[in-house]
């Protein structure tokens, strides 16, 4: 598990790798607007009280960050839910209650339900941890046009997991529209989810 104290570190780091100057979209938003909107994908996971969870269902009529990734991440992970949770932070209610935030592991041999509760709820209690098998999740990443993760099975019992590093934002009508890299700063969060939730109503 990533500890506390790392996160500072990890998102200094993040926000010294992004450029001053924000590149937006051609809506204004500060990551990868699709051309084709896409679809939530109707696959139903675990969360992590055991729970069946149908993405479509479960994120229905909400603003909904997803991202693809797993507890043991070094880096990537951690930065973009410890990001995610300092905005939402300072949101006010309405714009929280909007908002949903859904992690789905991509490892999911290791991440059994407790650790995986564990983790996602170091950052925000309201955050969502998903599993299921594998099968499941790479056809939940092929719907949403990611490459779907690859295991670096030469490293042992700590091997690494390559997988996509954007968060995926879907407007409240159920449609993905923005894709955020991996090192999105704050500030452009804080610009954007206000917009997001009044989008696609």
């Amino acid at each position: 598990m990533i500890r506390r104290f790392a996160l500072p570190v990890l998102i200094a780091l993040a926000a010294a790798c992004t450029p001053d100057a924000t590149v937006l979209s051609p809506s204004g938003y500060s990551g990868l607007e699709l051309d084709t909107p896409v679809e939530m994908p109707d696959l139903t996971f675990t969360d992590t009280e055991g729970n069946p969870f149908n993405l479509r269902e479960g994120t229905a009529g909400k603003t909904t960050l997803l991202f693809f990734g797993y507890t043991s991440c070094p880096d990537i992970c951690p930065v973009h839910l410890a990001n995610i949770a300092a905005v939402l932070g300072k949101m006010t209610d309405e714009v929280q209650r909007e908002i949903k935030v859904v992690f789905v592991t991509t490892d999911p041999a290791r991440d059994t339900l407790p650790r995986l509760r564990q983790w996602v709820k170091q950052f925000d209690p309201n955050f969502i941890g998903l599993t299921g098998p594998d099968s499941m999740i790479v056809a939940a990443e092929r719907a949403l046009g990611v490459a779907p993760a690859v295991v670096d099975s030469g490293r042992g019992a700590n091997y690494l997991v390559q997988h996509s590093s954007a968060v995926i934002a879907f407007t409240r009508d159920g449609m993905a529209r923005v894709h955020y890299p991996f090192g999105t700063r704050q500030r452009d969060w804080g610009r954007d989810l206000p917009r997001l939730v009044e989008q696609g109503e």
